[in-house]
């Protein structure tokens, strides 16, 4: 296998293979979209033809002439069905006769409302073949007013489905004749390349080779005559010129190795001795001075091990210093980069008692807030302990509380053993014991903000000053980031509260949206509750559910409150709430992510919503959320220009509308809410299903719906 010939013959059919695959892959694909084209063709022809025959037929008063016409055609191979249904997708007439009176499937209808004349589509059948479905509307003409409404436009449409199968199995007696073509092709080029590698590569080659092995063997008269190439016949020579020259090269070593041993064997006798004796009494001498030397390296060898041995004892000393100011210093490093890395309480209080109970080489790490009003402690980063499900985290100050007492007197505490000092508890009231600790107060300035504690070393030792100043230290350092993450929730809170105010103003001014807001949030936040969102998306969800109207101050009231028809141009103004909404929120750093959910509540799954008509792969989780409790209150409430629909309504509109307008995957999770009774609706499958039947109502179509939910 490792064959030159077999691996330029290998990639020479490889590549050939290749090539004639490709082709008849181009070539097969190609027949099939002419075929696909005449079909499609044919379909059309044929639909308009039977269209003419039809209403021909209907405008003679023939209309039982219709069925027989349908019934024929089916009978031919070609044709899979026939069948005539009006505009709600209800079947008139059809070559199968148990069809008429049902309902055609919503491709179809969607595909007769979209004006679309012809599609491929693949059978629901067994074998699964493609059919093309061919429809043409019938209209209403002048002779047909006698049976029809003549304000009627259309009377319906005709639909034929024309099978493909008969055209595919021509394609495959092609296929099967291009394939065995290409494979004889294939062999005949190989058998020639064949051929052609053997005559003139590997014949020269194993002449050549050949003539290399007898060289091997010493025999340097050897010579080659290759013409079969020019390359070949300049190889050859090159060869021979090759072995002249080593049959030279090799004489004339011999000859001068010869003299040479000659000359070597009459002086090397008589001058080896000569230098033996010579190198003898120069190592002698060398010996009787190292001697020396070796006596006066001992001294000092021995009086440096002395030496080394007393500095290795400070330099040990030295590095245990070392490794504690390296360990300090690796700390504050750590907690200064936990108070630049974020701004969120949770996550600082998380890095600083990790940092400093990994430090300190503690079991349990905990901080501490200080509630002035309350006069209580809360516990918010407990770590090395769990807490039982029934102790509360909020702690009374009393003075038997190490971090009451830290607090008060407003400086660290060092307690080494507790046994020393009784008139502390041993026990937390988290419930674990406590043999030391080390507690330092959150000071920032002369306001105290809580406690910082580790407790019990895990080497089971005992905890001293310099720990006690390297907590102090962190305490310091925490104190700044933990007041200026309470600082930036508190600014968060007032720009959120200043916002939503402005939205309660707005909803406040209109009786029919008042609360929209509230319960747009209480929708969204129990499914995302329910879809398990983190809890950085969760706080997204919540923000946006809230602040998703806040685009209304763009809008004017006069057309948030219009119950007529609204024009092209309120529409269009309408819209528009979801870019002002993002505009108005465009300066808030922090609600970036609310503000492009707010941007897409509007949109649709399908890709036709507003106002940038965004397809579902590039859509956030949360404004999908979004638009569907949106949509779910704008049809649940009382707006001006139409009454709220039943529940069981308003879920049916989101059922028909799933992988349309809304998320189909969320759409069953957001109505198992509503049946468990999570929004205090009373609705299941069974009234929703009895309601919609015995309460005929007016259809408004969800797009206004979804226009107007502002």
């Amino acid at each position: 296998m490792n064959s030159l010939k077999v691996k330029i013959l290998g990639m020479i059919t490889l590549i050939v293979v290749v090539i004639v695959f490709v082709v008849s892959l181009l070539e097969y694909q190609h027949q099939k979209r002419i075929i696909t084209q005449i079909s499609a063709q044919n379909a059309i022809l044929l639909t308009t033809t039977l269209q003419s025959t039809i209403e021909n037929v209907m405008m003679s008063g023939r209309s039982d002439e219709v069925f027989r016409i349908l019934t024929r055609l089916k009978e031919k191979d070609k044709i899979e069905n026939l069948r005539i249904f009006d505009e709600t997708g209800r079947i008139l007439n059809s070559a199968i006769k148990r069809e008429i009176g049902l309902q055609v499937s919503p491709r179809e209808l969607e595909m007769y409302k979209d004006g679309k004349r012809i599609a491929l589509v693949r059978a629901a059948n067994e074998n699964s073949n493609e059919i093309f479905k061919s429809i043409a509307p019938i209209y209403n003409k002048p002779a047909c007013h006698a049976c029809h409404d003549a304000r009627t436009i259309l009377l319906g449409a005709l639909e034929i489905e024309l099978s493909i199968k008969y055209l595919e199995s021509y394609l495959d007696k092609e296929k099967l004749f291009m394939t065995v073509s290409m494979l004889a092709m294939v062999v005949l080029i190989l058998v020639i390349i064949f051929f052609f590698l053997n005559t003139y590569v590997n014949r020269p080659l194993r002449a050549i080779i050949s003539s290399m092995q007898r060289i091997e063997q010493g025999d340097f008269d050897v010579q080659t005559d290759i013409s079969t190439s020019i390359e070949m016949k300049t190889l050859s020579d090159n060869f021979n010129m090759m072995v002249s020259k080593l049959r030279y090269y090799m004489d004339t070593t011999v000859g001068h190795e010869r003299e040479l041993a000659r000359a070597q064997s009459k002086l090397s006798h008589h001058h080896e001795m000569h230098l033996m004796n010579q190198k003898l009494e120069d190592q002698l001498k060398e010996i009787e001075n190292l001697n020396v030397g070796m006596e006066e390296r001992i001294e000092e060898i021995e009086e440096a091990n002395y030496r080394i041995a007393d500095l290795a004892s400070e330099l040990e000393d030295k590095n245990v210093t070392l490794e504690r100011a390296v360990a300090r210093l690796s700390t504050l490093y750590k907690v200064g980069l936990a108070v630049n890395s974020t701004m969120e309480s949770e996550k600082i209080f998380d890095l600083i008692v990790r940092t400093t109970v990994e430090t300190l080489q503690a079991q349990i790490g905990y901080i501490i807030l200080y509630n002035h009003q309350g006069r209580n402690l809360k516990v918010t980063t407990l770590l090395g302990h769990e807490v039982p499900q029934d102790t509360s985290t909020t702690i009374p100050m009393k003075p038997s509380s190490v971090s009451t007492w830290v607090i008060e007197n407003r400086k660290p505490l060092l307690i080494p053993d507790i046994n020393e000092f009784p008139h502390f508890d041993r026990y937390s009231a988290l419930g674990y014991e406590r043999k030391n600790l080390i507690c330092a107060p959150l000071l920032v300035k002369d306001e105290i903000i809580g406690t910082i504690t580790v407790v019990n070393k895990r080497d089971s030792s005992t905890y001293n000053a310099e720990e006690l100043e390297l907590l102090a230290t962190i305490a310091a350092q925490a104190s700044i980031a933990i007041k200026n993450a309470q600082l930036y929730d508190e600014q968060q809170a007032t720009y959120l509260h200043t916002i939503q105010a402005l939205v309660s103003a707005i909803e406040a001014s209109d009786s029919y949206t008042r609360g929209h807001s509230e319960r747009v949030t209480r929708y969204s936040v129990e499914l995302a509750r329910k879809l398990a969102l983190p809890p950085e998306r969760f706080k997204v969800i919540e923000r946006a559910a809230i602040l998703h109207d806040i685009g209304k101050i763009g809008i004017d009231l006069n057309l948030l409150h219009k119950e007529g028809k609204l024009s092209p141009e309120d529409i269009h103004d309408l819209q528009q709430h979801p870019v002002i909404g993002m505009k108005i929120l465009e300066p808030i750093d922090f609600l970036q992510d609310v503000r492009l959910c707010i941007g897409q509540h509007h949109e649709r799954y399908d890709g036709r919503g507003y106002p940038n008509r965004i397809p579902a792969g590039e859509l956030l989780l949360e404004s999908r959320i979004l638009a569907i409790a949106d949509a779910f209150d704008a049809m649940t409430s009382d707006r001006p220009y139409r009454k709220a629909l039943p529940v069981e309504a308003a879920v049916k509109e989101l059922v028909d509308h799933a992988g349309a307008q809304f998320d189909p995957a969320l759409v069953p999770h957001f109505i198992e809410l509503i049946e468990n009774g999570t929004f205090g609706f009373s609705c299941d499958r069974e009234s929703q299903e009895a309601s919609l039947l015995r309460e005929p109502r007016k259809v408004v179509p969800l797009s206004d719906y979804n226009v107007r939910a502002v």
